[in-house]
């Protein structure tokens, strides 16, 4: 319930994620009033936590965390329960929450820009999209809250902010490099451009951080949620942060990057493939990872039609082909690749009977000359009721 004191709107909240930004803020909350209840995923069904809130928060670590948390958790909201969603995520993510809550639940997407001090002090900067008339006093209390237009607009604007941010924090580690390789002065270099706009941004480089304020893996993960076409910037960012992650750096704060650069961390070794995860399929069950990027060529894991949830996507071969395919689409796409860059595919049937329909949908993919390609029956895949399972080898353009 809503108490009212001395002008104060005290809110029954459930703030789901404890991580590195979860704590302080839930911890603000508390400090400012609010009767607050935590959970992380030790703490057992998140359908207890929610239960009874008129605001359900989320802070978590990618899209598919979100999805997997709200759909348990959205039998235990109530109608009227407004839900929060401050991670980093994507507009595209905010639309599919809309369809998976209940009519009756109102959803803003309000991810922040700053990182744990900020979020400690109070003074993060709430991107806020939706309807924020249950929910501004208590997103005051972690700073500036923008309102800026729709439901999803304040994803994207975070997205958008971290597309530009994030790049520039790799072209200046670059820079850092370029200037040791040539003799140039770490602490003079950084000097010089702290007379330009960069400024800010070289000084945070200037000594990399020992404790993470923003890890480098998170901004591998959003800059993948803003990949497009034409984003060829921060798609080299992205290629940079993800050979850092393979060398062990994924923890880290993002400004080793800069380290990173520089020659090889002590104790860690630079691995020429780089494990590629996505956010934007469904999560792997970590004993495989989406792809693998060796120079110029990547490995596909073999696909299937599952979702988020585990659970089987279609019954007809045409549907489970076709769910494949979009996610094979998505895997290049995040390669800067298409499918005329596809060198090999292998599909697995569980009944080969199944090939006529598998290779209508495959022919709308697959256009022109065929790449190479092996297909074979099985008794079975990993998953009852799959038909089929798709891995590839692609020819990725040259970096």
């Amino acid at each position: 319930m809503e108490y009212q004191t001395d002008g104060f709107t005290r809110t029954v909240i459930a703030f789901l994620g404890q991580g590195r930004m979860g704590v302080p803020m839930a911890r603000r909350l508390v400090d400012a009033g609010h009767e607050v209840t935590t959970w992380r995923r030790a703490d057992g069904p998140v359908t207890a936590a929610v239960e009874g809130a008129e605001l359900v928060i989320t802070m978590l670590s990618d899209p598919a965390a979100v999805r997997e948390v709200l759909t348990a958790a959205r039998q235990g909201l109530r109608p009227g329960t407004t839900v929060v969603e401050m991670s980093t995520i994507g507009p595209e993510a905010v639309r599919e929450l809309r369809a998976l809550l209940p009519p009756s639940v109102n959803l803003v997407d309000a991810p922040v820009l700053g990182s744990v001090g900020p979020a400690t002090d109070g003074t993060l900067t709430v991107l806020a999209g939706g309807d924020v008339s249950g929910c501004r006093e208590a997103l005051s209390v972690f700073g500036q809250v923008r309102e800026l237009g729709p439901l999803g607009a304040g994803a994207a604007m975070k997205i958008a902010v971290m597309s530009a941010l994030v790049p520039a924090q790799v072209l200046l580690a670059e820079t850092f490099a370029y200037g040791k390789a040539h003799g140039v002065d770490r602490d003079a270099l950084a000097d010089v451009l702290g007379a330009t706009p960069l400024g800010a941004l070289a000084e945070r480089l200037r000594t990399p951080a020992a404790q993470t304020r923003y890890s480098l893996g998170h901004a591998a993960k959003d800059l993948a949620l803003g990949a497009w076409q034409d984003a060829t910037l921060a798609t080299a960012a992205r290629a940079r942060l993800q050979e850092a992650e393979a060398a062990g750096l994924g923890g880290h704060d993002l400004t080793a990057i800069a380290t990173h650069l520089a020659g090889p961390v002590s104790g860690t070794a630079v691995h020429r493939a780089v494990p590629l995860n996505l956010a934007t399929i469904p999560a792997t069950n970590g004993a495989y990872s989406h792809a693998t990027r060796v120079g110029d060529m990547l490995y596909v894991s073999g696909q299937a039609a599952f979702d988020e949830r585990g659970q089987v996507v279609g019954e007809t071969m045409e549907e489970q082909a076709e769910h494949v395919f979009q996610v094979i689409a998505r895997i290049l796409e995040d390669q800067g690749a298409t499918f005329e860059d596809v060198a090999f595919i292998r599909t697995y049937l569980t009944d080969m009977e199944d090939r006529f329909a598998y290779r209508d949908v495959r022919r709308r993919y697959l256009t022109g000359t065929p790449p190479a390609s092996t297909t074979v029956e099985v008794s079975k895949l990993f998953m009852p009721g799959l038909r089929l399972e798709v891995d590839l080898i692609v020819a990725l353009p040259h970096r």
